[in-house]
């Protein structure tokens, strides 16, 4: 009977976690709209590059190109997968202003979780803002209807799914017209103006 040739060479070597870098960093960047979450594009769109020339930091997680706002930026691999992976349920919190007037109803379906075509969402933190945020002026401007109002809601989620916030809101009649994340974790966005950054310790 042939012998099974992995059997027979010994058990794979386990491998082992990367070594954390000699100076971890942690970037935090206010990504602007129509830009993408990686550092080279094939098609000429616009990428990170423009914004941030240190070398070896790469995006923990991702931020849709037609979103704004909070991406964290390290060189530190673990950090980067704890900051990332859904397993560790990171909250992440966005402003999106939506079209419509949000209902109680509609805010407690949020908070409850919505049925999406890839399943239930966890609940999440839905409240109305009484006053819209203080924001730079998006380029190019959101396109609103003048027959319908507009209105910003304060979404934090603890999943990453592709387009969450944008499906959790539509899902309950409320298409997303601009969204900004403002918070990860304990980081914040704060007063960084579009494509600035900050160095902040690199720990969680």
């Amino acid at each position: 009977m042939p012998r099974n040739p992995r059997s027979a060479a010994g058990p794979r070597p386990r491998r082992q976690a990367k070594a954390p870098p000699p100076e971890p960093r942690l970037l935090l960047l206010n990504k602007p709209f129509d830009v993408l979450t990686q550092f080279a594009d094939a098609d000429g769109r616009a990428t990170l590059k423009a914004f941030v020339a240190v070398p070896g930091v790469y995006p923990a997680g991702r931020l849709d190109r037609d979103s704004e706002g909070l991406l964290l930026l390290t060189n530190d691999g673990q950090l980067q997968a704890r900051i990332a992976d859904p397993k560790h349920k990171l909250p992440k919190t966005y402003w999106a202003q939506v079209e419509g007037t949000p209902t109680e109803e509609q805010l407690q379906r949020l908070r409850q979780g919505v049925e999406l075509n890839d399943g239930p969402t966890l609940p999440a933190e839905a409240r109305l803002l009484a006053e819209p945020p203080v924001l730079w002026e998006r380029d190019p401007p959101v396109r609103f209807r003048k027959s319908v109002p507009t209105a910003w809601v304060e979404l934090t989620i603890r999943e990453g799914r592709n387009r969450q916030v944008r499906r959790m809101t539509a899902a309950v009649g409320l298409p997303t017209l601009r969204l900004v994340r403002v918070r990860i974790g304990p980081w914040t966005l704060d007063d960084l103006a579009p494509g600035q950054w900050r160095e902040v310790p690199a720990s969680l």
